[in-house]
């Protein structure tokens, strides 16, 4: 094979024979990661079913995926305060929350300031306290029992807060 392709390159012009010694001559391209190699699946791989696509994760705070409900009714059993977690500091407000399909909860008030105490009926959201451990609700300001933030004149809706009054 070797000869034959040699012999047919003598019988070729110079020219095809300057290209042809160029391409043979060319350094081959280097990976950027020689050492890693690309592996086929292997016959038992493909019977798990490797090759099916993984569903997207969709972040869902659990009690309320349960139900498929984005917002929940809940009785207010108990208002404290939690630390948080290791770098910071301080005192969060948070409230022990008996859904209205029986599950307890712990939820994060956000805000300054709530009027929130035993028996009162609360709205709860999904999302959780990032330096809060085991807080994975909010509660929805301004809704049911829940007065919104007092004296806030940014990113009002997130706190319930009324349109302030333009003096005239």
């Amino acid at each position: 094979m070797a000869s034959s392709l040699f012999s047919a390159l003598l019988r070729l012009p110079s020219t095809t024979r300057t290209c042809f010694h160029a391409v043979m001559t060319a350094p081959l391209a280097v990976r950027s990661f020689s050492t890693t190699i690309s592996r086929q699946a292997t016959y038992n791989q493909v019977i798990r079913g490797c090759r099916v696509g993984q569903k997207a994760r969709k972040p869902t705070s659990p009690q309320l995926a349960n139900t498929k409900c984005p917002e929940m009714k809940g009785v207010c059993l108990r208002v404290g305060v939690t630390k948080p977690k290791k770098p910071n500091s301080g005192e969060r407000k948070v409230a022990r929350v008996r859904l209205s399909s029986g599950n307890v909860i712990t939820a994060y008030i956000p805000g300054e300031g709530h009027n929130i105490q035993q028996h009162s009926v609360v709205l709860v959201r999904g999302g959780r306290s990032q330096d809060c451990p085991g807080v994975k609700y909010h509660l929805v300001r301004g809704a049911m029992d829940l007065g919104g933030v007092g004296n806030r004149v940014t990113s009002r809706s997130k706190y319930g807060t009324k349109k302030p009054k333009v003096a005239a």
